[in-house]
């Protein structure tokens, strides 16, 4: 965890901050100037939550992308120039970046998450990794967890998205509305009077998490859950497909390309709910239909939702997701599932 006393404000930084530091406190802002941050994949998720996280003033972020900006990137990817697509998505998006907040240190890393050393990732407080497949998340996410660094992992795939958080143990403090009820003194006693008044007290509070590898594995009475909570869970059905495209066609699901990958997804939606023992229509083609490239507005949902976590984490201001959330695609609304379940 990010200590607060490893970290003072300059006048310069406790002028520019001055609104974030009235919203969490001063020791939660410290934290977060002392908070280093790798960020990996730098497509539209990747260029939303870097602005977000550079704003609220962290101490530094790594851009890890060794892919080259797409005409794709120009619709989602705001940090990257027109007349830098086709360069390092990583290198083309430092500039802009930069202008956002001139007291945040970054660096650019174009080498693949592959070539990386296990050691690599262990000098960061957080990784946050977009665009990888399961082998890479499984990978970083289990040197992470073995070394105390907090791991989120999230994606869009056109209107829908998602965000996964590993925390080993996360302490946190969480503000509470409560009722009090008004007293006054009599003599040396005190009598409570029938008014009352809404006051806030500060709750202590600790999470255990899961690994990815562990929140995958659904429970093994899925079949037997009510209707409702199926309905719940049809994001998280999504992944798994999404994840086995990924994996088996080395890429997203695109539009350039659409016919094809609907019918593949098709496939592999049969061949997941299966394994689920979960009928297929659980997952209507509705839901498949809107799975091409990186939507802009989803982006930035899910991009902001992403940097608030990490904020809380790192600030152990506010109970963080507890450790997976899904935009639904069709019903347009954010949910918050418990290690897949």
């Amino acid at each position: 965890m990010v200590e607060a006393n490893q970290y003072n404000l300059t006048e310069d930084e406790a002028d520019l901050y001055d609104r974030q530091i009235r919203l969490w406190g001063l020791d939660s802002q410290k934290r977060l100037r002392a908070a280093t941050v790798l960020l990996i994949g730098l497509k539209g998720l990747g260029a939303e939550f870097c602005k977000n996280i550079v704003l609220a003033g962290i101490k530094s972020i790594t851009l890890m992308d060794d892919k080259n900006a797409t005409e794709e990137e120009k619709f989602s990817q705001f940090l990257i120039p027109r007349e830098k697509l086709g360069s390092n998505r990583a290198a083309a998006s430092l500039e802009r970046a930069q202008r956002l907040n001139p007291m945040v240190e970054m660096k650019v890393d174009s080498d693949s998450v592959d070539s990386k050393t296990d050691e690599f990732f262990t000098q960061f407080h957080v990784v946050v990794a977009t665009d990888c497949d399961m082998d890479q998340l499984l990978r970083i996410n289990k040197i992470c967890h073995n070394a105390n660094v907090k791991f989120f992992c999230a994606d869009v795939f056109g209107f829908y998205g998602y965000m996964f958080a590993d925390l080993q143990t996360q302490e946190y403090m969480d503000e509470i509305k409560t009722v009090k009820k008004l007293s006054k003194a009599i003599g040396n006693k005190k009598q409570k009077l029938q008014d009352t008044e809404m006051v806030t007290v500060n709750k202590k509070g600790t999470l255990h998490y899961p690994t990815l590898q562990e929140s995958l594995k659904v429970c093994k009475n899925i079949a037997n859950m009510s209707k409702r909570t199926l309905a719940d869970m049809v994001s998280f059905f999504l992944l798994k497909i999404l994840l086995k495209f990924r994996a088996d066609v080395g890429r997203n699901p695109q539009a350039a390309t659409r016919v094809e990958d609907l019918e593949t997804l098709k496939k592999i939606r049969e061949s997941e709910m299966q394994s689920f023992k979960v009928a297929v229509d659980q997952v209507p083609d509705e839901y498949l239909s809107n799975l091409f490239s990186q939507i802009s507005p989803i982006c930035a949902i899910l991009g902001g939702e992403l940097a608030q976590e990490v904020i809380k984490t790192v600030s152990q201001k506010g109970e963080p997701h507890d450790n997976f959330f899904f935009f639904n695609p069709v019903r347009n609304h954010g949910i918050v599932i418990k290690n897949g379940h």
